[in-house]
């Protein structure tokens, strides 16, 4: 992986992590995750005239990819919730992250990546690393858990979750190496907002989006160019990099979200926590140099 795709993706991650501060400091989280988005469209919108890249009428086949994008990524934010709404989070977290097991499959299976033996490693830690980060102790039988009750729906809608993503992932990776980062990513946002507004129609959230906005509009107007930054420096990134290498790549956010607690919220930091950040940074490094 180059320096150059390396770092993009780190800086996505950390702007990922600080949305998802932002996201668990708003009160009524679908509605504000859906003024985000309107805010990083608002801006995406505005800068149109200033992109780096000549536009193009995207083709068939990238918007085939928008779609199927913008459907896994809406999906798996849906079944997220479900499984959280059931299930405890050490158990929900790390399954909703085994799209890090498919990726890299279909990523050698579909596109016709190559993987070192180093990559490899790298990605075993950060996958590692992910599982480990929720756990409340190191044991076998800890690790275990989140598989144990495979008939909880929560569990399988976490497990669905995580590999709706790995599918996300590679139709982003489709589009992106035929068509500019800039605008796929700006269509996907668009597409993700059109989704997510035909899910805020509904009764339940229709009276909780002006006040979602009078609480917290410091926040949504923050939250617009962090998303809008995350989506881009990933999409860039993605475009440069093996799919296999950038969605692990990518977890460096939990190191960045564990320091945030740490600083930021006052959480607790458990050895297994720091644990955690260590083995996902020294998987991102050997993926690096991988």
């Amino acid at each position: 992986m180059s320096n150059t795709a390396f770092c993009l993706i780190v800086i996505s991650a950390i702007m990922h992590a600080i949305w998802n501060l932002l996201v668990k400091r708003s009160r009524h989280k679908t509605v504000f995750i859906w003024w985000m988005f309107v805010a990083s469209f608002a801006i995406f919108t505005a800068i149109m005239p200033m992109a780096p890249e000549r536009y193009l009428v995207p083709g068939a086949e990238a918007l085939q990819m928008v779609g199927i994008g913008a459907v896994c990524y809406v999906l798996y934010h849906l079944l997220n919730g479900r499984a959280y709404k059931g299930g405890d989070l050490s158990v929900v977290y790390p399954l909703s992250q085994s799209s890090m097991i498919y990726v890299p499959i279909w990523g050698v299976a579909l596109l016709g990546e190559r993987l070192s033996l180093q990559g490899v490693g790298g990605i075993l830690l950060v996958i590692f690393g992910t599982f480990l980060v929720q756990m409340q102790e190191i044991t076998f039988a800890e690790l275990a858990r989140p598989f144990r009750d495979l008939s909880s729906p929560s569990v399988r809608a976490a497990l669905l979750a995580g590999f709706i993503y790995s599918i996300g992932s590679i139709a982003e990776k489709t589009g992106v190496r035929h068509y500019s980062p800039f605008y796929f990513t700006y269509y996907l946002v668009f597409s993700m907002l059109l989704l997510m507004s035909m899910n805020l129609v509904r009764p339940k959230y229709r009276m909780l989006i002006v006040a979602e906005f009078r609480e917290n509009w410091r926040l949504i107007l923050i939250s617009g160019p962090v998303v809008m930054t995350s989506f881009l420096t990933f999409r860039y990134g993605l475009n440069l990099a093996p799919v296999g290498y950038a969605v692990p790549v990518r977890q460096v956010s939990i190191m960045v979200g564990v320091l945030i607690g740490i600083l930021f919220l006052r959480e607790s930091f458990g050895r297994i926590r720091l644990a955690s950040a260590f083995l996902i940074v020294a998987g991102a490094v050997l993926i690096r140099f991988g």
